[in-house]
């Protein structure tokens, strides 16, 4: 399982419900995290989400003011009105305190190889805080830490060092 950002939550809840019932249809032999703030007293969201996740009448404007940076994202985001729950979708940031216990705990006690592919230059998991917490709760987790100028989307600002650290991963078991 590869998951990014958010999705590192919806990962850690799978691995959560997956060690709960393993005689289930899910089966995960291995998880690569990704940027995603997994620790809430690591986890320092930026400006535009602290507004987004609180909807309001701000929601739509800026929601549309994306559309001009990043419109391959803008358009996913838009496809069935997702604009519209931008500020539902970001309770997670919320949520990731109540389940701390939960979803840490779900990494720290599973015996699959777990991975963290890093760009150190995220200011919503800032270096070196996210990742001494990170090495301190999952010693048997390994990291691949990418170059200094890589940021909170390294397989976008990054793919080959991605892959490569990916792949290395994969290949380690």
């Amino acid at each position: 399982l590869l998951s990014h950002d958010y999705g590192d939550i919806v990962a850690q809840e799978l691995l959560y419900r997956y060690k709960q019932n393993r005689s289930g249809r899910l089966t995960i032999k291995s998880l690569c995290l990704s940027n995603g703030g997994i620790f809430p007293e690591t986890h320092r969201p930026l400006l535009l989400q602290k507004l987004l996740k609180d909807g309001g009448v701000l929601s739509p404007i800026l929601t549309r003011l994306m559309n001009f940076f990043l419109w391959d994202m803008w358009a996913g985001i838009r496809n069935n009105d997702g604009n519209l729950v931008i500020d539902s979708l970001l309770q997670y940031i919320n949520q990731r305190k109540k389940f701390r216990r939960r979803w840490v705990g779900a990494l720290a006690s599973v015996t699959i190889p777990i991975h963290f592919i890093y760009g150190p230059l995220d200011p919503v998991n800032p270096y070196p805080e996210f990742l001494e917490l990170y090495r301190k709760t999952l010693p048997r987790s390994t990291v691949s830490i990418l170059d200094d100028h890589i940021s909170h989307y390294p397989q976008l600002e990054d793919p080959m060092g991605f892959l490569n650290a990916y792949m290395g991963f994969i290949n380690s078991f």
